[in-house]
């Protein structure tokens, strides 16, 4: 059990994020520490003297600093998130224990799917700046019938499976894959897994809710637009490295893909959570992407919602709680145990 407070370093602390971990921490009482900051190799000695740290999926956690936490005692890393790829796993084995939020709100992020789905075909970024200049033609709004169309559905986690559930009740054909099936969820819910090749050449929407792993890095590449239907819509809301965002661009102009709704993107790390308004973007790829009126960006915000905050808050700081008073760690990652 624990015999005194636990000291926490909260690493790119937002005012939401503060405010949701103070209202649960009032049960565990920690003694947290909150930085608006990314924790990178140039700050990491603000974690000397603190048990824990908590970060969030732009924290870039590599080997060399996995070595400097562990020499300043950090014995737990506490990820606010479900992803994980941010972390060196293999350095962290048998040095630091490293634990994730798996599934905070899957309804709140398949929602966030669907709605840019819906944006991108009935074109509704477009007329709401059109209607604001008392604009009400139709001319390039036309959109299609979800109901008939069929979705292809990448990543039957407890994301996958909202979202089909969604999407079967527009009455779309939905078609699934994952490297795991399950097959009870496919009977009840009338999804049927087939294999990538057949889920891209039959599928009008493809949206992507799996994890990033060396296996999916970079599957939606040109090869895999290659033998998608000609104006296909792709959606990804799972990580941005799942998309090679080159090939993306080229299959934009030449019309292979219809459009496309990212609320994440490869190199999001620097740019997403900020204001950066007042400066001049320095990525030519992300603003090459922002001059295309048929593709959507969202600022990873498909979490975004006050159930997801919450429970955020509550499984990190439980999971803490567990380390601590050394139960049993349900939500633990490791290099080869990864769940």
């Amino acid at each position: 059990m624990k015999s005194r407070k636990i000291n926490i370093a909260f690493f790119d602390a937002k005012a939401y994020d503060i405010e949701s971990f103070n209202e649960i921490n009032a049960k565990y009482d920690f003694n947290i520490k909150y930085f608006k900051f990314h924790l990178t190799p140039d700050n990491i000695l603000l974690a000397q003297g603190y048990d824990a740290i908590v970060v969030f999926v732009n924290d870039t956690i590599n080997a060399d600093m996995i070595r400097r936490l562990k020499e300043f005692g950090i014995q737990l890393i506490a990820l606010r998130s479900s992803g994980f790829n941010n972390i060196d796993l293999k350095a962290s084995l048998n040095k630091i224990t490293v634990v994730r939020v798996p599934a905070y709100s899957p309804h709140a992020i398949a929602e966030h799917t669907v709605a840019l789905m819906l944006t991108l075909n009935r074109k509704i970024h477009r007329a709401y700046f059109r209607t604001r200049d008392a604009n009400f033609a139709l001319n390039g709004l036309l959109g299609f019938d979800m109901y008939g169309k069929t979705a292809g559905v990448i990543g039957t986690g407890r994301i996958g499976k909202a979202l089909v559930k969604i999407l079967s009740g527009f009455g779309m054909e939905v078609l699934v894959y994952d490297k795991f099936p399950d097959e009870n969820f496919a009977s009840e819910s009338g999804a049927g897994y087939i294999n990538l090749g057949e889920l891209y050449r039959r599928s009008d929407i493809i949206s992507l809710n799996c994890p990033l792993t060396k296996e999916t890095e970079y599957m939606i590449d040109a090869d895999a637009i290659g033998v998608m239907k000609k104006g296909v819509m792709l959606i990804n809301t799972g990580r941005g490295k799942l998309i090679k965002t080159s090939d993306l661009i080229d299959g934009l102009k030449s019309g292979k893909i219809g459009s496309a709704g990212l609320d994440v993107y490869e190199e999001e790390s620097h740019y997403f959570f900020e204001d950066l308004s007042d400066r001049v973007l320095a990525d030519d790829v992300l603003a090459r992407l922002l001059t295309f009126n048929n593709v959507i960006i969202t600022s990873h915000q498909g979490f975004f919602t006050r159930e997801a905050l919450h429970n955020i808050a509550q499984a990190t700081l439980k999971n803490i709680d567990d380390f601590f008073s050394g139960r049993k760690l349900e939500n633990e990652v490791c290099y080869n145990c990864q769940n």
